[in-house]
């Protein structure tokens, strides 16, 4: 049986190959479709504005907490609500407002995905002691076909503090492409209660170290 290994933290090597992984997934995305119309874009800009009010002071005294392993992280500018759309782990379809009133850390990976599966049993170990009414840790897989492969590699590594979203057509990584946060994978968001994003990175960081944690408990509370 080949040996599982443990969560490294990130390397200058890590971080090397998940570049390569994002040029390699990004060639193979397909063309993003455009869902709204520009009338309702304009219309949801608007209400986005009045529902993520507040959170330019939020971001700022965030700041601070992005340093030591979660130092790639880098804060929302233009408080806004990120679409994102997928699957939940009975399959029924799921959106950003699916979240409303829980803080999530959004983490889009795949089974191929190196980086992605280096840092997964630290994602897992996040939720564990974090997790709660309050706090989830949403890993959204992007694996083409069915559920098989990333429920296999979840049982072989002891994911089991997660649920396994899915959203196989990789529409959320697009959106979330379109929108400048995502060039390859891992891509991980910090979402507040109210659906607006407070910051993002791309690559893998050390979930489960205290840095991670700082930052969790921070954008968490109330």
């Amino acid at each position: 049986m080949t040996e599982k290994r443990p969560f490294r933290l990130p390397s200058a090597r890590l971080v090397a190959i998940a570049a390569i992984a994002g040029l390699v997934c990004g060639a193979g995305v397909v063309t993003i479709r455009h869902i709204w119309s520009e009338g309702q874009v304009q219309g949801a800009g608007v209400a986005q504005a009045g529902l993520c009010e507040g959170t330019a002071t939020r971001i700022a005294s965030l700041k601070p907490l992005l340093k030591g392993q979660v130092a790639a992280m880098s804060t929302n500018e233009r408080p806004r609500i990120v679409p994102l759309s997928f699957k939940g782990p009975d399959g029924a379809a799921m959106s950003e407002a699916s979240f409303t009133g829980k803080t999530v850390l959004l983490n889009l990976w795949a089974t191929w995905c190196v980086p992605c599966r280096e840092e997964m049993p630290a994602l897992n170990a996040l939720e564990r002691e974090k997790g709660d009414d309050r706090f989830e840790v949403v890993t959204v897989n992007i694996d083409t076909g069915d559920d098989a492969k990333p429920q296999t590699f979840m049982g072989e590594y002891g994911i089991d503090a997660l649920k396994l979203y899915r959203d196989s057509s990789m529409g959320v990584f697009n959106a979330l492409k379109k929108e400048g946060l995502a060039f390859g994978l891992p891509a991980t968001l910090l979402i507040d209660d109210k659906g607006c994003l407070l910051a993002s990175m791309n690559g893998p960081a050390a979930w489960d170290s205290p840095d991670a944690k700082a930052l969790v408990d921070f954008a968490k509370a109330k």
